[in-house]
Formats: C-alpha cells, sequence, structure tokens
C-alpha cells in the first residue's frame, strides 16, 4: 500500500482527490492540508511514499514547498496552469495533472507512481486475506467477505466482479492473476480466463459448463480444463 497525502488550498479540489485516494485500492490516505506549511509540520512527525501537490497555493507555493524538504517523497503535481509543467519534472516529479482532473488521469499517475515508488508496495496488498475471509476495497468502503460466501468471481476489465451468496455482488479494482494468488487453490480453482470459482459450491456440470443459481452458466476453456477435469476424477463415485 502507498502512503500519501494531499495539498490544495482549494477545497473542492482537496476534496476531489481525497475521494480519488480512497477510490484507489494501492492508496492509503494519511492527511490532507489546505496549505503547505501545515503539511510541514506533519512531515517533522511522519513519512510518506506519495504526495499531491497543487502548485498555486498562497503563502508557500508546492514548488517551493517540494524543494525546501531535505528528502521528499515522491510527488505528483496539481495545477490550473499548464505553464509548471517543466519546472515540475526539473524536481523529480513523477507526474503533471492539469485541473480539472479526471479519474482516469488519476489513475495513470497513481499507477506510475506505484511503478516507480517501489516494485514490492506495486505488488502489496490491495486485498487482505486469510483462510477463512478477504477485504477488499470497493467504491469508497473496505468490505470483508467471507471466503465460504464467495460462488464465482467474473473479470470485468480492470475490474473483478465477486458474486457472494445472499448477497449483491462486489466489485473492486484488482487483476484475475492477483485475486488468484490471494485464494486458497483447495477451494478455488480458475475454469476460465474470465472466471474463478468456488469449488464447494459446484452442484451441476452441464457440457463442460459449471451451473450456478440455474440460468449462470460458466465454461470452462480448454486451458483450464486438464486440472478442472483432475479435481472431477478425484472427487467422482464410481
Amino acid at each position: 500500500m502507498i502512503s500519501c497525502i494531499v495539498i490544495d488550498d482549494e477545497p473542492l479540489a482537496l476534496k476531489q482527490m481525497a475521494a480519488y485516494i480512497d477510490k484507489t485500492p494501492f492508496l492509503s490516505m494519511m492527511g490532507q492540508f489546505e496549505s503547505a506549511i501545515r503539511a510541514i509540520d506533519f512531515f517533522q512527525e511522519n513519512e510518506v511514499d506519495l504526495m499531491f501537490v497543487d502548485i498555486n497555493m498562497p503563502d508557500l507555493n508546492g514548488m517551493d514547498f517540494v524543494k525546501s524538504l531535505k528528502n521528499p517523497p515522491s510527488v505528483i503535481f496539481t495545477t490550473a496552469y499548464s505553464e509548471y509543467a517543466i519546472e515540475g519534472f526539473r524536481v523529480d516529479a513523477i507526474d503533471y495533472l492539469l485541473k480539472p482532473i479526471g479519474y482516469p488521469d488519476f489513475l495513470k499517475a497513481a499507477e506510475r507512481a506505484k511503478s516507480r515508488i517501489n516494485p514490492k508496495i506495486a505488488e502489496k496488498t490491495q486485498i487482505d486475506s486469510n483462510e477463512k475471509f478477504l477485504f477488499i476495497k470497493s467504491d469508497y468502503k473496505m468490505l470483508r467477505i467471507n471466503l465460504a460466501d464467495i460462488k464465482y468471481i467474473e473479470s470485468m476489465r480492470e475490474y473483478l466482479r465477486i458474486h457472494i451468496e445472499n448477497q449483491p455482488p462486489a466489485m473492486t479494482l484488482m487483476s484475475m492473476k492477483k485475486m488468484e494468488e490471494y485464494l486458497p487453490k483447495e477451494i478455488f480453482m480458475r475454469v476460465h480466463r474470465s472466471f474463478i470459482v468456488n469449488l464447494n459450491k459446484i452442484t451441476t456440470i452441464e457440457r463442460s459448463r459449471i451451473v450456478f443459481d440455474k440460468d449462470v452458466y460458466i465454461p470452462v476453456s480448454e486451458q483450464y480444463k486438464l486440472n478442472f477435469q483432475k479435481y472431477l476424477d478425484d472427487n467422482f463415485l464410481v
């Protein structure tokens, strides 16, 4: 998880950036400040991996603030004025976001920061789990999901949709591969590039398709058919 702060003298911009951080699974908000001077006090006792800093602020602008720090964290500048871009890169800024900032641009910059700050952080927990449950970040909340309640997981490009027994599906920003690594392999199996199933929830198989809820048919693709067939053979009563 990448720890970060936001510095912006505009309350609405500060609120928007905080919401974007909360929405992004690999970012963790450590503080938000309406002036760079207030952030100086924070740095006397705290460290963060990344900061989003507005350039145009009264008293102490963002560029001068970054230059004043002896060991500054990685920085992404935000501003309404494009002429600061070159100067921003001179202080080794990871990126430069021009207001108004949309979430797709924010996410691209955050991904760039993730890659640069630390490869280990880049692969670190978007999800916390143990043998009984996991926590995922969904929208603006952390959700606890019992593994026994998961029926199957469906890939939706960058997102995963987790289908849960007697609950609405939960969406989270995560790769299928990363989710597969976290789930216990004795319970969950990937049967298709777009599906992971809970083996304990399978009751009907029809023509190489797993049937859930009578009207949901999950295909078993050729790539995963051998593993799935072995599971069936090991549990088939002759």
